[in-house]
């Protein structure tokens, strides 16, 4: 444990401004609120805080953060307040303390909502001040160096499961790679200790074997590159087992097939030699096709840049080799943490841009289980990159669509999104983004996410925009629905109802616009009698509950709402445009419609029935057929014609029954409405061609 003299040093040593009574001060403080508190190791609960001070002095980050890192656990674990620490350390300091404490206060929610709560405290706190994430990082880390004190083994591997899952790929996302790997090293080794022993054996055995193998493929590039006049440090390592193990499991192959075990890490003076090592390498050994990346001319997300290759050494050996300058090197290995030098805190704000669309993310989340899923989608997968025609450069994870483009570039610009050019030539939105491609958006004025981009969509932003946009949508036409039985409703009490009964009837509803009560009402929160009580109290005495219905004498027009979103038009019956319709409605569903001699209906015997009607003009459904043809060259070809003649759109074809010399299919086709679906049918009908067509 770091002594207070010694930590004090440590800071005047980077920092000679440092206020050293605030330090002494803030040391001493922390030892006498925790006091006699003890860890699971035994040792006093302060050295905990003096440690995570010590790994902050590491990165040389500034007083306020040292503090920090001094006083982060004494509101938790102590009777310390926010306002005491302002007292005693001024705003900033207790704005830090309680950004970290908050994320502390979690560990007895259920697992899930305790994973996406920490997020979302994560990613609101780091959004004020990144110190926050500093600070917490390394408090994690601290903590699992110290895991296997703790007794109680389902707690060590929650612990370890949430430093895998949340922990380690942020220190990754901000470029902590130090603080990452040892993470994930200690983390697996509570997460799988077997695959962790044997993995670990088999580098020792090879260690044994390999007789300073290591050290002799780092002098032979140090040789070669010396001979090009090119000055340079160059160190190798054997890859962290969880990294082997990572590995094994994405080529599904054992640890004998693991050949790039080794990795070269070669330090030049300037980028201009990073890349002439990169050409005496490929020119010295073969290059591993396809296993060259170029981080330097287009840097991570978290700021990593380096040139990554691989090469067979001799023995069909292959290496990997990493290129950068010693600077490129201290930022990649502390990353944000080292553009935040005490005097340069203004700098570090460029490297955290990434986190803007994970504040988006968590504004457009609905719950925790979605939050979960569109933040991890952010945070951990790998990256490619694809440029806007005007060059601009963005990244995605790998799978990411046209659709994803358009949301990273602006969330405005996705949600007008209505095509898209890829390297010049019109593609479907699904089409997944290659390396390099230039990706052209096409905007519509009235265009609408689609909920169907849900089923190909791969970034957390796009999935958290286009479902917080659809649900915006849902709201609004169920509030139309409910508008239209609210006006039905109105009618059936013993009085005309203005504005003030309106208001009247929000308050006793406790809520605070007309358009919650239109949507409960339209959702079915509200039933009839409800609604009617709150407008004109006492006025449902005589109302038999039989009667709820009763009073209705128009159907309710869905005209201009969209399938899909208030309503759903029910696959039993197809209903189209002309049919005679009803709804059933339940509570917190969208209505489903179905024609009024479905035999479904039977079972909507718990359900709100509602009379609908089309309404002018409605038209674009999906109609169903069973048509039978003969068996025999040039039928389907022709059945396919009468579908073209009628401006049939076929959207699914299936084969149900093959009953020589006829042949059933089972057919979907958008229609305009009832007549048109009519036509078609006795379309087919007259054709020789067709045995029987008949609507399903």
């Amino acid at each position: 444990m770091l002594r207070q003299y010694e930590l004090v040093e440590r800071v005047k040593e980077y920092d000679p401004e440092a206020d050293e009574a605030a330090l002494n001060r803030a040391y001493v403080y922390t030892v006498q609120k925790h006091g006699a508190q003890k860890r699971a190791s035994g040792d006093p609960y302060f050295s905990h805080p003096i440690e995570v001070a010590g790994l902050m002095t590491d990165l040389q980050l500034d007083q306020q953060t040292i503090i920090t890192a001094l006083l982060h656990d004494t509101v938790e674990d102590t009777l310390v307040t926010i306002d005491d620490i302002e007292e005693n350390f001024g705003p900033d300091v207790a704005r830090l303390v309680d950004g970290v404490t908050k994320l502390s206060k979690i560990e007895a929610m259920p697992e899930n909502e305790r994973a996406a709560e920490n997020l979302r405290k994560f990613l609101l706190a780091m959004s004020e001040d990144i110190r926050v994430l500093l600070v917490k990082l390394a408090d994690r880390l601290h903590n699992m160096r110290t895991l296997h004190f703790i007794e109680n083994e389902s707690k060590r591997r929650r612990i370890a499961r949430e430093t895998m899952d949340i922990y380690a790929p942020l220190a990754e996302r901000v470029g902590m790679y130090e603080y990452m790997r040892e993470m994930q090293a200690l983390a697996f080794r509570e997460l799988e200790p077997e695959a962790w022993k044997t993995i670990t054996d088999r580098l020792e055995q090879l260690r044994s074997q390999d007789g300073g193998q290591v050290d002799a493929i780092a002098l032979k590039i140090k040789q070669a590159l010396a001979e090009a006049g090119l000055n340079v440090e160059v160190s190798g390592r054997e890859k962290q087992p969880f990294s082997i193990w990572n590995k094994m499991a994405e080529r599904h192959v054992s640890f004998e097939q693991v050949t790039d075990i080794m990795a070269f890490r070669v330090l030049c003076e300037d980028e201009a030699d990073c890349y002439r090592a990169l050409g005496v390498l490929h020119t010295t050994w073969q290059f591993l096709p396809g296993r060259f990346k170029d981080y330097i001319s287009t840097p991570k997300t978290n700021g990593y840049r380096s040139l990554h290759t691989s090469i067979m050494y001799e023995n069909s050996m292959r290496v990997e080799v990493q290129l950068r300058t010693r600077e490129m090197h201290r930022r990649n290995e502390f990353g944000l943490a080292a553009h935040w030098a005490y005097k340069q805190s203004d700098k570090a704000d460029g490297q955290v841009g990434w986190l803007r669309d994970l504040i988006e993310i968590v504004d457009a989340s609905h719950d925790a289980e979605e939050l979960l899923e569109h933040a991890r989608m952010a945070i951990y997968q790998d990256r490619i990159f694809a440029f806007t025609p005007k060059g601009s450069l963005f990244q995605l994870p790998k799978g990411s669509t046209a659709v994803d483009f358009a949301f990273a570039v602006h969330t405005d610009l996705g949600l007008a999104t209505v095509g898209a050019k890829i390297n010049g030539r019109h593609m479907p939105l699904r089409t997944q983004l290659a390396n390099g491609d230039v990706v052209e958006i096409i905007k519509g004025s009235h265009a609408e996410p689609q909920l169907s981009w849900l089923g190909f969509v791969v970034t957390g932003k796009a999935r958290a925009a286009i479902r917080r946009a659809v649900r915006l949508k849902e709201r609004d036409e169920v509030a139309a629905i409910g508008s239209k039985l609210f006006d039905e409703i109105a009618s059936r009490v013993p009085a005309r109802i203005g504005k003030k009964a309106i208001r009247a009837a929000l308050e006793r509803l406790d809520m605070e616009e007309p358009e919650d009560l239109m949507f409960a009402i339209g959702a079915a929160k509200l039933t009839d009698r409800e609604v009617m009580e709150a407008l004109i109290p006492g006025c449902t005495a005589d109302f038999e509950e039989d009667e709820e219905w009763q009073g209705r004498e128009r159907a309710v027009s869905i005209r201009g709402l969209t399938p899909g979103v208030a309503f759903e038009l029910a696959t039993c019956c197809h209903p189209v445009p002309g049919d005679r319709i009803v709804g059933l409605r339940r509570k917190g569903e969208t209505v489903l419609v179905h024609t009024i001699d479905c035999l479904e209906l039977a079972n909507g015997t718990d359900t709100d029935w509602l009379d609908l009607s089309w309404g002018r003009r409605s038209h674009g459904a999906i109609g169903q057929l069973a048509v039978t043809i003969y068996d025999r060259p040039g039928t389907l070809a022709e059945m396919a014609g009468i579908f073209a003649q009628n401006k049939i759109n076929v959207t699914s074809l299936i084969q149900k029954e093959l009953d020589h010399p006829f042949t059933t299919y089972e057919i979907e086709a958008e229609v305009q409405d009832l007549a048109h679906l009519t036509r078609i049918i006795s379309a087919l009908r007259a054709s020789d061609a067709i045995a029987q067509a008949d609507r399903r």
